[in-house]
């Protein structure tokens, strides 16, 4: 993949590219901003963008691909490269987009190192760069193919038909696309794009989890987020959209589905996490799944436990299913006390072959996951949705 040449110069180069990854990355966005301010507005996540989430992300997945070219010269990052075009496509990226940021990220890896940028570091930087984004442009491409908007163009217009409030903070939507075409097809377990038009006049997009499948409609939920900007478009989905509203919303994307197999299945999710596993135990029943299902959830207590009576009904359809829930600070008097704190899945079977699915704040995943392993699950088969930038990219996961 790499030639010989560039892999020696990336190899020598990368503590320092990846030492000082932390000032390039803050200084690409300023400098693509400038230039290209509605990126600002209309694409990128200004909550994410503000905390400095995005900037993590980009870093870990430059310095990831980068690492894996020069340590494992045979074998493409595939992996992540699918979580990245899962999220490009949801956004609709465009080929011509990349040029730009290869142009900005270059000038600001050369004003951060300085003479250290040599034209062979230049030159065999941008070999990695291209090698990525060659990558990401075809799986994309693929991608836009299979949700039948070839040209990238997902958002398609579509109007509320129903709202649920599932807790104080949680709100499910119902949509359907205003143009009457079938609903595009969707896995268990993936999420699509949803763009608001704020009062600002800036057009924002988020990704929410597909929380069911009704015949006729998408389902996803949103958890309404404090801070400023950071819950901006949960908090206009909440105050300002409700049934016969429109909005723009995407083709289903998102890697981690759930498999087709018959291994025994672990769900475990905290908070809001709980709205890709909802869509997955969904399907299991109206699949008539005979699989070993163990859920496990943690939430702060029962009114903040979204789709609790959910869970409840849907272990119920399912011939080998069982959950097991966790409150930090639960309501009821008589609840156990060994399910009241963080989960804890020492004291749960985890049947052999067992492939499992976490969501939720990285703390409660990375607990669970190191559980998992400790308990036999390989890392193959333990597979993680994140809700924002993925901070977790190229770690064994």
């Amino acid at each position: 993949m790499l030639s010989p040449q560039s892999t020696e110069i990336v190899r020598a180069t990368l503590p320092a590219v990846g030492g000082a990854i932390g000032e390039i990355t803050p200084l690409f966005y300023d400098k693509l901003f400038a230039d290209r301010p509605e990126l600002l507005r209309d694409l990128f996540n200004r909550g994410n963008q503000a905390n400095g989430s995005q900037q993590r992300a980009l870093a870990g997945s430059i310095a990831a691909f980068a690492t894996a070219l020069v340590e494992h010269p045979d074998t493409r990052p595939d992996a992540m490269l699918a979580r990245i075009a899962h999220k490009h496509a949801s956004l609709g990226i465009a080929p011509e987009q990349y040029p730009l940021v290869q142009r900005h990220l270059f000038a600001a890896i050369a004003e951060v190192l300085g003479e250290a940028v040599t034209p062979e570091v230049a030159a065999a930087w941008d070999e990695v760069y291209w090698l990525m984004a060659n990558a990401l442009i075809a799986l994309e491409a693929r991608l836009y193919e299979q949700a039948g908007t070839p040209d990238g163009d997902t958002l398609r217009p579509c109007r509320i038909v129903g709202r649920m409030r599932e807790t104080a903070d949680v709100a499910t939507f119902l949509v359907q696309p205003l143009d009457g075409r079938p609903l595009p097809a969707g896995r268990p377990g993936q999420y699509v794009s949803v763009q608001v038009e704020l009062p600002d006049g800036a057009r924002q997009i988020r990704q929410y989890s597909l929380s069911g499948r009704p015949d006729d409609a998408l389902q996803f939920s949103v958890k309404r987020l404090a801070g400023d900007p950071a819950g901006e478009v949960s908090n206009h989905l909440h105050d300002h959209l409700d049934t016969g509203d429109t909005l723009l919303v995407s083709a289903p994307f998102g890697d981690v589905v759930l498999d087709g197999g018959d291994a025994p299945l672990l769900l475990a999710s905290a908070g809001i996490g709980c709205t890709p596993m909802i869509g997955m135990l969904t399907h299991l029943a109206a699949t008539g799944s005979a699989r070993k299902v163990v859920a496990v959830h943690a939430d702060r207590d029962e009114s903040a436990h979204a789709f609790r009576t959910d869970l409840g009904q849907l272990i119920g359809k399912l011939p080998d299913a069982t959950a097991h829930v966790w409150y930090e600070r639960p309501e009821a008097a008589d609840w156990p006390a060994d399910r009241t704190g963080l989960a804890d899945l020492s004291g749960i079977e985890i049947p052999a072959g067992t492939v499992a699915y976490l969501c939720g704040p990285l703390p409660f995943m990375r607990a669970v996951r190191a559980q998992l392993l400790a308990a036999g699950v390989p890392a193959a088969d333990i597979h993680y949705e994140v809700f924002g930038p993925d901070l977790w990219l190229g770690a064994d996961s």
